[in-house]
């Protein structure tokens, strides 16, 4: 069976030097390979098909057949790397919490430690008629969300 380190070592080179970066690689039971690439700027379709053709050039199909997809993620997935937050600063995500509780805002600082997520929200102060903005920075660690995702606004 074809394995998730074998598909990382056969591309990670190639991807960093070329100024993207490998956001995941799925190896499912059936060898359907699965490989999410990401940059700064996106990833034009002629950089997946040339990933794609390193790939299969690389492995037999005779041994073993496979089935491959190489994309970028899509619109509205979960982030899974730093490099994803770091892409996305200054820009408006949602951050769903292991109890389920929803917070979107600015994502604004991104490190190895995790993330703050600043939130701006209208809230009537007590003993007053009005709402007032408010401002919080919300800080997270990774392992301390159940999902981040950027928010498409129009």
């Amino acid at each position: 069976m074809i394995s998730k380190a074998q598909i990382t070592n056969l591309i990670a080179e190639k991807v960093e030097t070329d100024g993207y970066f490998l956001v995941d690689v799925d190896v499912k039971p059936s060898n359907r390979i699965v490989v999410l690439l990401d940059g700064e700027k996106g990833v034009p379709i002629e950089y997946c098909v040339s990933i794609s053709r390193l790939i299969e050039h690389s492995l037999d199909r005779e041994s073993e057949d496979f089935e491959l997809e190489v994309s970028s993620p899509g619109i509205g997935q979960p982030f899974k790397v730093l490099q994803q937050y770091k892409k996305c600063i200054g820009r408006t995500v949602e951050v769903v919490t292991p109890t389920g509780v929803k917070i979107a805002g600015e994502l604004i600082s991104a490190a190895a430690e995790g993330f703050v997520v600043r939130e701006s929200k209208m809230v009537k102060p007590e003993g007053k008629k009005k709402k007032e903005l408010q401002v919080i920075d919300h800080p997270f660690n990774f392992g301390d969300v159940k999902s981040v995702k950027e928010i498409i606004k129009f």
